[in-house]
């Protein structure tokens, strides 16, 4: 490439992206001329879906700007929490990001997951045609023209995972309300209508039960409801204060919902 110089620099939290020449701050880049500031951001290995606002010389820019000779480029980070506008915030998860998946269920959120690699771009095409934020480990498929929106999960520890999505896009969380397994809303059920599902030890040891609206699967307070609830407590802790204050003032005087009891020792733990 043959063309104007400009100064290009990224936040911290984006270096990881770039060539290790480039993370030590401030670098020259060479333009073709003509090519838009987002392209040039993408070439230098940044998805779009990570830049937050781009400055040019300290004024904030479009991506279809188009770099003159002498400027000074800066990429910041998303600023959080991000907003996604054009539909309700839900997700979509990737192959590899299955634990995630399950853990944000467990908390409400809306979370569709594919548990087999249907490749990158189905993967980005469900998201545009569902409009729900990709999530994902893979820089190559947060590229993807396809995609509706996306974003690149930093981390490959579930806990960290979780602190990440929900720190970046807050999403409402309503625990207890969705079946781990197929991301359908979960009823109350009376003991009587999932007895067929039920085994002989689990019929006699328990009583409150939910039932997926979607795949029917049962769910009861099992041997890993404790590790599940400190999944949940800490969620609410974290991102929803509000609702962690009035699930405490009411706990004396009322009953938690029967899908809040739900858990099914035949999923496993979300790990």
């Amino acid at each position: 490439m043959n063309g104007p110089e400009i100064h290009f620099e990224v936040a911290p939290e984006l270096r990881l992206f770039v060539s290790h020449e480039r993370r030590r701050g401030r670098s020259t880049v060479t333009t073709d001329g003509a090519s838009t500031l987002g392209h040039v951001v993408e070439s230098l290995g940044i998805p779009l879906t990570e830049a937050g606002q781009l400055l040019v010389d300290d004024r904030p820019v479009s991506v279809s700007h188009i770099p003159a000779a002498g400027e000074s480029v800066r990429v910041c980070a998303v600023e959080r929490p991000q907003r996604v506008p054009g539909a309700p915030l839900r997700f979509l998860l990737d192959v590899h990001l299955g634990t995630l998946a399950r853990r944000l269920r467990l908390l409400g959120v809306d979370a569709a997951y594919e548990n087999e690699d249907i490749g990158d771009a189905a993967l980005a095409t469900r998201s545009a045609d569902e409009r729900r934020v990709l999530l994902s480990r893979d820089r190559g498929l947060l590229h993807r023209r396809e995609l509706w929106a996306g974003a690149y999960v930093y981390s490959d520890r579930p806990d960290d995972q979780l602190r990440d999505v929900l720190e970046r896009f807050a999403p409402r969380l309503a625990p207890w309300t969705r079946c781990t397994a197929c991301n359908g809303p979960l009823k109350p059920a009376a003991k009587e209508s999932v007895s067929a599902h039920l085994e002989h030890g689990t019929w006699h040891s328990y009583d409150v039960f939910a039932q997926c609206t979607e795949c029917d699967r049962v769910y009861w307070r099992g041997a890993h409801h404790s590790h599940l609830d400190a999944i949940v407590a800490q969620a609410l802790r974290d991102f929803a204060p509000d609702t962690t204050r009035d699930k405490a003032d009411n706990a004396d005087n009322t009953e938690e919902p029967t899908p809040g009891n739900a858990e099914d020792p035949a999923l496993g733990d979300p790990r």
